[in-house]
């Protein structure tokens, strides 16, 4: 199976060339002047990446809004992948990841008390639309926004899978890049996500010197982990085997955790942002019925579980597996600290 990926990436190389030579011209008309990028008066935060997804921005946008909402009042900007609506759009109780994209939905049910989230796909227009209704607004995170360069955000963090990390990677369709390494030169902070919890110093050191040929930006280092399951209103572990459903560019460490953490009777994996239908609960439910030993326990992610939950027809045997953002203990710089001195917040203040 190596082999024939190495085969097939060495023929597609010629048209990842053509592709890189396209987003280089594209992003030359950005850096010259000849197409415009707008600027706030208000700090704007982007979190992206270089490849196409898998790198955990979700988790990582929510650390952000933790981080930095005993600051400033927050907002959330991003453009609703996978949802039936277009133009600017404030969520709301009445929304679904039909109406705003699983996303910004997973983000409203958990912040949106707090921040203002909200989705629109010319994020220039939609910026001053949020600023024209909620001007207070401190601080705007956009998600996803790495390649959008008709915004020049206060701080761009650039994310990287520490298991496919980018200057390992190719542009599209050889590899999974959206654009050529050396697009890391406009990041000013690089995180290395989803590192081992024992990523020594001196791997860090090797990775940094490695992204140093194309960025000389900070590099961080983080690490995710799971919580304990939540089922309905309570945190509980499952009390038998379980089916995992996920819908994920990557869900393998997903899986390696289920593996170790529960007892896994099968992974469902689906598409990435995958839309659950009624069709896909009722193949789900099969499984479950299938699965030996079962007590019919479902365990899946807090992405999935916002369409999940729209086409299972209330079914309490549920598991969603939170998950959050940490970051290295022996990492060599404190993000934190950073990120907030970079924004200008007195942190004794907070």
């Amino acid at each position: 199976m190596g082999q024939l990926l190495l085969f097939l990436r060495r023929i597609l190389l010629p048209f990842s060339w053509v592709y890189g030579f396209i987003t280089d011209w594209r992003n030359s008309l950005y850096d010259r002047g000849m197409s415009p990028s707008a600027t706030f008066d208000i700090p704007t935060i982007s979190v992206g990446n270089l490849t196409v997804g898998g790198t955990g921005k979700t988790p990582h946008l929510e650390y952000l809004i933790r981080l930095v909402k005993p600051y400033t009042s927050i907002a959330t900007l991003s453009r609703g992948y996978g949802r039936d609506t277009k133009g600017f759009r404030v969520a709301t109780n009445q929304d679904t990841a039909a109406t705003l994209g699983d996303e910004p939905l997973q983000v409203y049910q958990k912040f949106g008390k707090e921040i203002r989230v909200t989705v629109g796909e010319k994020r220039a227009e939609a910026i001053e639309k949020l600023l024209s209704l909620y001007p207070e607004t401190g601080l705007i995170l956009l998600d996803d926004a790495y390649q959008h360069r008709a915004i020049q955000p206060s701080i761009n963090l650039l994310l990287t899978d520490y298991y496919h990390l980018f200057y390992q990677d190719y542009p599209f369709p050889a590899g999974n890049l959206r654009e050529r390494r050396n697009g890391a030169a406009r990041a000013d902070a690089i995180i290395v996500t989803k590192c081992p919890e024992n990523c020594s110093a001196e791997e860090q050191k090797k990775i940094i010197k490695k992204i140093a040929a194309y960025s000389k930006a900070p590099v961080f280092f983080s690490g995710i982990r799971y919580g304990v399951p939540q089922n309905g209103e309570q945190q509980r572990p499952p009390s038998g085997p379980v089916v995992l459903v996920s819908g994920l560019a990557r869900p393998e460490l997903l899986e390696a955790h289920a593996r170790s953490a529960f007892t896994l009777a099968q992974h469902l994996a689906f598409g990435d942002h995958h839309a659950y239908t009624k069709g896909d609960w009722q193949k789900i439910e099969a499984h479950v019925r299938q699965s030996e030993g079962t007590d019919g326990w479902v365990l899946t992610t807090e992405k999935d579980y916002v369409k999940l939950k729209s086409v299972s027809d209330n079914y309490t045997g549920i598991y969603v597996l939170p998950i959050e953002v940490y970051f290295l203990k022996n990492n060599l710089l404190n993000f934190d600290d950073w990120l907030l001195q970079t924004l200008g917040f007195d942190v004794k203040k907070a």
